[in-house]
């Protein structure tokens, strides 16, 4: 079975113009794959992914490594959107760590269908982390948690302890002192 789809009964001339045309195209280059891929789609066309993959939160000002995360999670975040695990690739996706504890998890009990959100974000840029970009994540956790529930958002602080050995040396001259007391 050959790849054309021309009929049984093509004459030469038609097998001619179809060969030329199968070279021309297959000369065009293809980038289908890549362009659809998080990590090797380009920066100017990221965006354009990102709406194709459903995010619906989207801002310029994010970093790279933000953006990218964002769209390789947004199958799996509209998958399980409602769950605990949504929430958690949501704040996952912009470089942080959270901590859930529901309403029947406290002690008292708390009103039916709260919870609240303890989360600590790492800095991707060496800028720091701001308060927009807090509120960027704290939007997207109201976008995809169950939408009964309500939440209380706290911000956890991440540090990394650091042990460093210092060792001075002061030079000191001792001389013996002879005193008369007289």
């Amino acid at each position: 079975m050959t790849d054309s789809l021309l009929p049984p009964n093509a004459t030469a001339l038609d097998r001619a113009v179809e060969a030329v045309a199968v070279r021309a195209l297959q000369a065009i280059p293809q980038p289908h794959r890549s362009l659809w891929n998080a990590d090797t789609c380009p920066l100017p066309l990221l965006p354009w992914l990102a709406w194709g993959m459903g995010v619906e939160g989207w801002r310029t000002d994010w970093p790279e490594a933000v953006k990218r995360a964002v769209v390789r999670n947004a199958i799996a975040i509209q998958r399980r959107r409602g769950t605990y695990r949504s929430v958690a690739d949501a704040v996952a996706a912009f470089g942080g760590n959270i901590a859930i504890r529901e309403w029947w998890q406290t002690t008292p009990r708390g009103v039916p269908h709260t919870f609240e959100l303890v989360f600590t974000l790492t800095d991707q840029t060496g800028a720091g982390v701001s308060a927009a970009f807090v509120e960027d994540v704290i939007a997207e956790v109201a976008r995809v948690k169950p939408l009964r529930s309500h939440f209380t958002a706290i911000q956890g602080l991440a540090a990394a302890p650091a042990v460093k050995a210092v060792a001075v040396g002061r030079p000191v001259i001792y001389a013996r002192l002879a005193l008369q007391v007289q």
